[in-house]
């Protein structure tokens, strides 16, 4: 792997105006600022529609994207909103935090707005699209549709005519809100165009992308009421199993995240055509795609629907290496460009399937220093073949680390690191990873500002003040970038010339 460097950033955190993120200036903005930082990658979250805890882990959809994350100007310019109809539209005030309850009634009032008005305009491309995407897109809006008719209730809550799909009253309700259908044709239309001409303003400027692919679906998504025979269900609906990991030394009664295990077997008897549709899509989005929990697919930790905790669950086997063979073969026979998520608890066979598929696994430096026990997360052991971190999504910021860290594993850090107060002791561990031997490494952007926990975005097992950090625009200048591309030249990281 040829030495590189790039930026955790997740689209929802971006500067704007309109209470999160989006593809519009803000995007191009820190495109821009990775150039000039001589950065070679930008990582994102998943670019699904948030569901439960506004996690983007918890989507309505593998393969839907975000209606949040549509820039308005577009559709201002080409007449489809007007500019005061924005300005009174009350987005969130706050430039920090994002207020998602507030989000959805605004800027979801405005999409329906420019959809009534684009109609006209947009609907050969609109149908035209939904054609070419007929595959999730037709599941995914009837989905929406009929959740919204239920008044926002999960699938399995639904009148049963509704949940069990019965296809008379289906094509009723298809061919009595066909507008309703078409506004979600309509959202995918504008997220994947908009999405598509963001990339190639980064690979314009030498920027690749890497996605993020979660292991698991939501229960409340279009894919599972689609789809039911894809998962480990009851004749009720609802999982008989649900995902999760094991108690450890971060939490005593382990994570449990709740979605529906899958039937792997009923997968592999398809030939794991949903998986092979899914992969394909993400390459088509992404340059590199890290895999969530990779572990998963050698060995899974499934939990008894209804238990409150994690504790009672159970190891059971994964699809394994067949599986991503299966998945190579179908999409060209070639090793896929995929990161492997390989924290956590880790075993021989785990370690093993990685290796033996070549994909990269994953380092992160704040794990490095325990006082009792030689980490395999030091630097002096990364390989080339190694994505490195300073932290996650799911980690302390490095300054939070470090406000937070006992005494010992302060103390261990500045020696090892060499940290010095007066530049900032963020920027020695960035300096520790980029001097390393790893292939690529990749810094959160709070901590390439030296935030603390303030600006976190995930505090795993914890639900309602999640996902929300955004950025200040002011942190794109031209003195970060300088002195980030500084760094990446000096330790031969630089390989954007552009």
């Amino acid at each position: 792997m040829q030495r590189a460097s790039g930026i955790l950033l997740h689209i929802s955190s971006l500067p704007g105006a309109y209470g999160i993120g989006d593809f519009g200036e803000g995007a191009y903005a820190f495109i821009d600022f990775l150039a000039a930082a001589g950065q070679s990658y930008w990582q994102i979250l998943p670019l699904g529609l948030t569901g439960e805890g506004d996690s983007p882990y918890q989507s309505f959809s593998a393969f839907a994207g975000n209606p949040y994350f549509i820039d308005l100007k577009v559709l201002v310019d080409k007449g489809f909103l007007k500019k005061k109809e924005i300005r009174k539209a009350n987005f969130p005030s706050d430039k920090e935090f994002i207020d998602y309850e507030t989000l959805y009634h605004v800027k979801m009032a405005l999409l329906k707005k420019a959809y009534k008005r684009s109609r006209d305009t947009l609907i050969q491309a609109v149908m035209a699209f939904a054609e070419k995407e007929r595959y999730w897109l037709e599941d995914f809006a009837l989905f929406m549709a009929l959740k919204e008719w239920h008044g926002g209730q999960m699938w399995r809550h639904w009148q049963d005519a509704y949940k069990w799909r019965d296809r008379e009253a289906i094509n009723t309700f298809r061919r009595d809100h066909q507008e309703a259908l078409e506004f979600w044709y309509f959202t995918q239309y504008l997220f994947f165009t908009q999405w598509f001409k963001l990339k190639a303003a980064a690979q314009e400027k030498g920027i690749k992308i890497i996605g993020d692919l979660p292991i698991y679906v939501a229960e409340d998504s279009a894919d599972v009421w689609a789809h039911p025979e894809n998962y480990l269900l009851s004749d009720m609906g609802t999982p008989t199993v649900v995902s999760g990991c094991p108690p450890d030394a971060f939490s005593a009664t382990g994570q449990l995240w709740g979605n529906p295990i899958y039937n792997w077997t009923h997968m592999k008897n398809n030939h794991y055509d949903w998986w092979v549709k899914r992969f394909r899509k993400s390459f088509e989005a992404f340059d590199m795609v890290r895999i969530d929990h990779f572990r998963g697919f050698e060995a899974y930790w499934q939990i008894p629907f209804g238990e409150e905790t994690a504790i009672y669950g159970e190891w059971v086997k994964g699809p394994g290496i067949a599986f991503f063979r299966a998945i190579e073969s179908a999409l060209g026979g070639t090793r896929l460009p995929i990161i492997a998520e390989d924290l956590g608890l880790l075993t021989d066979e785990v370690i093993a399937m990685r290796r033996q598929l070549g994909y990269p696994g994953m380092k992160i430096l704040q794990f490095a220093f325990d006082t009792e026990n030689e980490s395999t997360y030091l630097p002096h052991f990364y390989t080339n073949e190694d994505i490195v971190y300073t932290g996650t999504h799911d980690n302390h910021t490095i300054m939070g680390w470090y406000k937070q860290a006992p005494k010992k594993e302060r103390a261990y850090a500045k020696a090892y690191l060499k940290l010095e107060r007066g530049s900032g002791y963020h920027w020695g561990f960035i300096e520790g990873l980029m001097r390393s031997s790893a292939g690529l490494v990749v810094i959160p952007m709070q901590d390439v500002l030296g935030q603390d926990d303030q600006a976190r975005m995930n505090f795993p097992s914890t639900v309602g003040d999640n996902w929300r950090y955004r950025i200040s625009k002011n942190a794109f200048n031209r003195k970060i970038a300088r002195k980030l591309c500084d760094v990446t030249r000096l330790y031969s990281r630089l390989i954007n010339k552009s």
